[in-house]
């Protein structure tokens, strides 16, 4: 059924997820140690699975996309719940990679003796279960199912209620890959209620058995996640990445590069929300770029400066600058060059992804050197901000913290270490 939560009071819905938690806990056991081959047995049969059963994904989310069709939702959002046949041939393809990737469990990291004798090992390990809490988008439960039992770990998904039975559709797949590779279903738990005590009760731990959690979501859901969990979160609260054209930048490279990395897909996180223009460049760059986002529909936002050549456009306020738009909107501002674009970054950014264009190398590395998000990117467009396009197969989302992991959170971000030491008969003075 798609909700218990109408005829389920607090107290079940308690044992239900403590319940979630005890079986994920005893799939974790048998996954940790199961070998590469059955797991990628299990994700190419998932991928399967997926493409066999595409039309009721599809029907599944055209009863997703009719339940919030009166809502006023935004076009991002609506954009983030759909499904089409080339999104679900993405999820199997995606599913086929991380396959392919190699088995991070076990692997060596590092090895060194010391003078006693004593060999150590630095080897990576699951983390153990893993709670992901999302919003709207489907094929999260493809990705993040997927990564997880990659690194070896069983997985407690809680899609949005707005996704409810797409997530239930391909949910569905990803068990049926599980079995056909003799691996627990309960690897991959899908909560079977929207209500948001299941939340609650995940950021609470259940008992111990969640070791982590990642909130894939917009900045309530996030700002929950990190106010509440009492497990350690992989997390970003929001996606205020910055664009800065220098003086030196290549005219017609940084015109296509600003063009995608704000108007290809606007309600992802990796999307630019603020350009920045070098002042020296305001003759020869400002109007031709702004006129190129114009063009494919942005609405800009502009300070005073920008408006005093450009002028026109909205006038850009101070909430401007700490807005992630997630839509076709973006905020401009001209600044004094690298030093004004470092010092605005610091003030305004999320930490989450920052592009500079330029040619001069001197401004590349102090970008590079000065700036403090967890990604940087040079004459590249930060939609590339994407575990995918890192070549990590996907990603379970971006992390800006500092601790264990940052940026993209793919396999190898999924797993721990632990230390091997072998002796001969050593013993301490």
């Amino acid at each position: 059924m798609l909700d218990r939560a109408a005829d389920t009071d607090a107290t079940d819905i308690e044992a239900l997820m403590l319940d979630l938690g005890v079986r994920a806990r005893a799939a974790a056991r048998p996954l940790a140690i199961a070998p590469a081959e059955q797991k990628n047995r299990a994700l190419n049969a998932m991928a399967d699975a997926i493409l066999a059963r595409q039309p009721e994904i599809l029907l599944a989310n055209a009863a997703d996309l009719d339940g919030v069709k009166d809502s006023g939702l935004a076009a991002s959002f609506v954009d983030r719940l759909t499904l089409t046949p080339d999104r679900i041939a993405g999820m199997a393809t995606a599913l086929r990679e991380i396959a392919d990737l190699a088995d991070p469990v076990g692997s060596l990291m590092a090895e060194w003796d010391r003078p006693n004798g004593l060999h150590i090992e630095r080897v990576r390990t699951p983390l153990g279960v893993i709670g992901v809490i999302y919003e709207s988008r489907p094929n999260v439960t493809a990705d993040a199912g997927a990564l997880c039992l990659k690194a070896g770990n069983a997985v407690i998904l809680r899609g949005g209620s707005d996704s409810a039975r797409s997530s239930r559709a391909i949910h569905a797949c990803l068990q049926e890959g599980l079995e056909s590779a003799g691996l627990p279903a309960d690897a991959i738990q899908l909560v079977p209620v929207t209500d948001r005590a299941a939340v609650g009760a995940m950021l609470s731990g259940l008992n111990g058995a969640i070791d982590v959690i990642v909130p894939r979501g917009g900045k309530n859901l996030v700002a929950r996640v990190q106010s509440e969990a009492r497990v350690p979160v992989f997390a970003h609260l929001e996606g205020l990445c910055h664009i800065y054209v220098d003086a030196s930048a290549d005219l017609a490279m940084a015109r296509n590069i600003v063009v995608n990395a704000k108007m290809r897909r606007t309600g992802i996180c990796g999307a630019a929300e603020t350009l920045l223009v070098d002042r020296k460049a305001a003759v020869t760059h400002l109007k031709p770029l702004l006129d190129a986002l114009a063009e494919k529909g942005c609405e800009i936002r502009a300070s005073a400066a920008v408006l005093q050549r450009v002028p026109g456009y909205a006038a850009a306020t101070e909430a401007d600058w700490t807005t992630e738009y997630l839509d076709a909107i973006i905020s401009v501002e001209l600044v004094d060059g690298i030093d004004g674009a470092i010092a605005h970054i610091a003030r305004y950014s999320s930490n989450h992804t920052e592009a500079v264009i330029a040619e001069d190398p001197a401004v590349v590395e102090r970008f590079f050197n000065e700036i403090d998000s967890a990604i940087l990117v040079h004459n590249a467009s930060t939609q590339f901000a994407d575990g995918g396009e890192f070549g990590m197969g996907g990603e379970i989302g971006i992390a800006t913290g500092k601790m264990h992991a940052r940026g993209p959170v793919g396999v190898e971000q999924l797993t721990s270490f632990k230390y091997r030491v072998r002796g001969s008969g050593q013993v301490r003075a």
